[in-house]
């Protein structure tokens, strides 16, 4: 059994051991090392590993396997050895203020709601809760504004092992069955919950407690937080981006939901106004194109969205037997349009793709695809088909 020195001080940052043995990873390359005693929590109860060194090698993982708590390292150790162990407390004291967060907030949604968070998620940027019930925007910001208030009263962060005997009279949380001693995390006044996880030892060190997201999942609520450090880096990026969108639109901060929802009304007003002259033009277009051939081929380099496909259906009302409209795309080929209203354009689109590596298909009546080939060539196999098959496709 490894000595689990995060019990006894979730604030410890450096610590001495003994290596007891070194073995090859079976995958992925490195060694797992056990120490006779360890500052690094393993990965457990929805939280990732803590990283760190061992002396000078990193530690990049750590898991616990029968009370025996294995280091995934990049180097190996030799077995007798003395080290120093540091974890990266930055990274683990931003997990202790989500994982207290999360504490909080499950036991005020649990005692105002009667829900249980049946899921857990505490990421390197991100942590998830997930709860078996609904719960509304408005809730939600009640519950948020309460979570604060307990992070604002310093409340001490309590850790009890109780025996069978005292469990069977406790009122607490937990996500699975736990067999063995039972470890309880306590705020006083919000949570009681069983936990294997380090916290931190007053509420007043989580900082912030921002809910930043809400979404159904599986008939209930999942919930995206932030905590503390991670609450307050949010908070800049999402100032700094609100400032640039201010000054993009003359504007402060606090006001630019307004601008932004006028600025979405001028260019909905504009969008419109752009599509009724773009149907004006391509209306004078097609009446300067000769519609007499068995295939009308026009091919451009100004049309783009639904323009291609509104031409050819403005030739076929002024009496195209077929026509293909081919706009020049990026990579040097041609996308296409082609319909008609009497024919079948299937086979022309079959010859089409075969002979200039083309894809794409459709309906009798319209198809839509890509190809590749000079115009003078394109207009040729067209005029081949008109000749020879036009006739003898009628739908």
């Amino acid at each position: 059994m490894t000595r689990k020195l995060f019990y006894e001080d979730s604030h410890m940052r450096e610590f001495e051991a003994r290596v007891l043995s070194c073995q090859a990873c079976e995958k992925g390359g490195g060694f797992w090392i056990v120490l006779d005693q360890t500052c690094f929590f393993p990965e457990g109860g929805g939280q990732y590993a803590d990283t760190g060194y061992l002396g000078e090698i990193k530690v990049v993982d750590a898991q616990e396997r029968d009370g025996v708590v294995y280091h995934r390292t990049e180097e190996a150790l030799e077995p007798g050895e003395a080290v120093r162990g540091r974890i990266d407390w930055e990274e683990r004291f931003e997990k202790m203020q989500q994982h207290t967060g999360e504490h909080i907030v499950s036991g005020l949604v649990h005692s105002r709601f009667g829900y249980n968070n049946v899921g857990f998620h505490l990421g390197s940027d991100y942590c998830t809760m997930d709860f078996d019930g609904p719960i509304s925007a408005e809730e939600l910001r009640k519950i948020e504004w309460e979570a604060n208030r307990a992070a604002a009263l310093d409340l001490e962060v309590l850790v009890q092992y109780p025996s069978k005997e005292e469990l069977e009279h406790m009122e607490y949380r937990s996500k699975i069955e736990i067999e063995g001693q039972v470890r309880i995390v306590s705020v006083p006044g919000y949570d009681v919950c069983a936990c294997c996880a380090p916290h931190v030892k007053r509420t007043g060190e989580i900082g912030m407690i921002k809910l930043v997201n809400r979404m159904n999942y599986k008939g209930g609520e999942r919930i995206t937080m932030l905590c503390g450090f991670r609450a307050l880096r949010d908070y800049e990026a999402k100032l700094a981006a609100a400032k640039e969108i201010g000054a993009l639109l003359c504007e402060k901060e606090n006001q630019i939901a307004g601008a932004v929802k006028r600025q979405k009304e001028e260019l909905e007003k504009q969008r419109y106004e752009n599509g009724r002259l773009q149907h004006q033009i391509l209306a004078y277009r097609a009446k300067e194109i000769r519609v007499d051939e068995p295939v009308t081929a026009v091919f451009a380099d100004d049309l783009a969205g639904d323009a291609p496909r509104e031409l050819m259906n403005l030739l076929l009302e002024r009496g195209a037997c077929v026509c293909g409209v081919f706009t020049a795309a990026k990579d040097g080929g041609w996308r296409y349009v082609i319909g008609s209203r009497q024919t079948d354009v299937r086979p022309l689109g079959k010859s089409l793709n075969s002979r200039f590596e083309g894809r794409g298909g459709g309906k009798p009546g319209m198809i839509q695809g890509t190809l590749t080939g000079g115009e003078a060539d394109i207009r040729r196999a067209l005029e081949e088909f008109g000749r020879a098959d036009v006739s003898e496709t009628q739908l």
